[in-house]
């Protein structure tokens, strides 16, 4: 496809606009644990990576995750170092790919005129930028899965190089993730509703190529996904979902408490005046209203599926939807630019969604509570006071891991979750490779210190004073055993500090 100067020069603009909104709080939002974890783990090699990953445990393997992100954030960290902007950079770069394919799928089902709205939709829109700043494997899926999506529609013109594509990017998405096949099944199934034979042919013969790529993982998934059933965090979703997802897809969450139902509201009437319009094109027969149809097919009927296959195994995670959400961005645009939407109407709406996205990039730089904390600064904070003797317990792995990031000399360990609950996710031979330690209680953690640094979520505290608990179990230790010398607030974290 041949640009225009003039093209190409827009293009750059939204680049440009893309990128500085990618950049906005990248060294100041602090990492959590997913962040330290893919850092840590990915530091180790393959060969280690492979071993923390497919040693089993009594509920199948050690993790869930396939190494196709590690790996290259692996090769990534060799050439730019592991700092987290290094770390962070590889994500945005990523991210600002996808924006490049999201420009050229609406190109090739519409216009330049619409291909550049949902370019612009998708560089302003905040779940897009938050995962462009994270340091996991999500931008990553989505553009494996974009790449899908771009040469299923190019190959529909007979040119079998693009299956071939389209066999390899699908194969990498599941090297990726392995809930990829929550959007590659809609995209696959495509033909199939449509009744296009010829495509489906070629669809069915790319996507066993993709299986055939894939075989050497595959092999293991049944393992993970025991895992994943019986030792899995998520929980059952309701229908509440359907409210999340609005808010994921346009503020984005978490938001204030004051700004949940403003956000709501906004997000609801945008996407009803794209439905709306959508169903006023198939009662015009517009043209373009199947491939308008098609795009939101692919936006939603991926979180749909995942809902459906939770109700049996949770696996319901908002962050895998990233592509879908990258095509709702699409459909957005064709909503309003494409389907005789009156210029006033159509300004509101844009205005709406420029109303939310603030709302979200605003929360999503200045938020800093849980599961986030300074732990750099506080790890120099404890190190400022600590004395022979002294040792840094976490209450749990979720501040430990980021804290370990920034000071692994540091004397610190965390109190390890109970095995085989939901939250028991980080098994021995990962542990074993990052090189970290857990006690299995506080009294064997804390055995013959003479003062005891304790770090712990409020959140955590809150959960068990809500069932009627007088305060943590770890603390009531604590409390029993040793001298209370102070407490700090930093953010959501709290520091005890406890003597003999």
């Amino acid at each position: 496809m041949r640009m225009s100067r003039q093209t190409l020069i827009f293009l750059i603009g939204i680049l440009a606009l893309s990128t500085i909104l990618r950049l906005i709080g990248i060294v100041s939002r602090p990492i959590w644990y997913d962040e330290a974890f893919s850092i840590l783990f990915s530091e180790k090699g393959l060969s280690a990576m492979i071993y923390g990953t497919l040693s089993k445990t009594g509920a199948g393997t050690a993790d869930i995750h396939p190494l196709g992100y590690y790996t290259l954030l692996w090769g990534w960290m060799n050439i730019f170092g592991k700092s987290v902007l290094a770390a962070r950079f590889l994500s945005v770069f990523i991210n600002l790919a996808s924006l490049i394919l999201v420009y050229l799928i609406a190109c090739n089902l519409f216009n330049e005129k619409t291909a550049f709205t949902a370019a612009v939709m998708f560089s302003v829109l905040p779940f897009q930028i938050h995962y462009a700043q994270e340091i996991r494997m999500y931008s990553l899926l989505s553009l494996w899965l974009l790449i899908a999506t771009f040469s299923f529609l190019r190959g529909r013109t007979g040119n079998w190089k693009w299956w071939i594509l389209f066999g390899i990017s699908s194969a990498l998405a599941q090297y990726t993730h392995n809930l990829a096949v929550v959007y590659l099944f809609p995209l696959a199934l495509t033909p199939l509703i449509e009744k296009d034979v010829k495509t489906l042919k070629s669809v069915s013969l790319a996507s066993i190529f993709a299986v055939i790529l894939y075989l050497p993982w595959l092999i293991h998934l049944p393992a993970q996904f025991s895992k994943v059933s019986t030792s899995y965090w998520v929980e059952r979703p309701g229908v509440e979902k359907v409210f999340t997802l609005l808010l994921f897809y346009l503020p984005h969450l978490p938001l204030p408490n004051k700004l949940l139902l403003p956000g709501l509201m906004l997000s609801t009437l945008t996407v009803a005046l794209a439905t709306f319009q959508t169903i006023l094109a198939r009662k015009k027969k517009l043209p373009g209203l199947n491939r308008g149809v098609w795009l939101a097919y692919l936006a939603f009927m991926p979180p749909l599926l995942l809902w459906l296959i939770s109700q049996f195994v949770p696996i319901y995670i908002e962050r895998a939807l990233l592509p879908a959400h990258a095509i709702f961005c699409i459909w957005l645009a064709w909503a309003y630019t494409q389907t005789e939407l009156p210029k006033p109407v159509q300004i509101a709406g844009f205005g709406l969604i420029i109303i939310v996205a603030v709302m979200g990039l605003f929360q999503h730089v200045a938020y800093a509570g849980f599961p986030y904390g300074p732990f750099s600064v506080l790890d120099k904070r404890i190190q400022a006071e600590y004395q022979p003797g002294d040792i840094v317990v976490h209450s749990n792995k979720l501040s430990y891991l980021p804290a370990f990031y920034f000071d692994p000399e540091a004397s610190q360990v965390y109190i390890a979750d109970i095995s085989g609950s939901t939250t028991d996710t980080l098994a021995p031979a990962t542990q074993e490779i990052l090189h970290v330690q857990s006690y299995n209680d506080m009294q064997t953690a804390v055995n013959d210190k003479n003062r005891v640094w304790f770090i712990i979520y409020q959140q955590s505290i809150d959960e068990f004073t809500e069932q009627g608990y007088k305060t943590h179990p770890q603390l009531e230790y604590l409390d029993q055993n040793f001298a209370l010398q102070k407490i700090e607030e930093w953010n959501d974290l709290r520091l005890y500090l406890y003597s003999q």
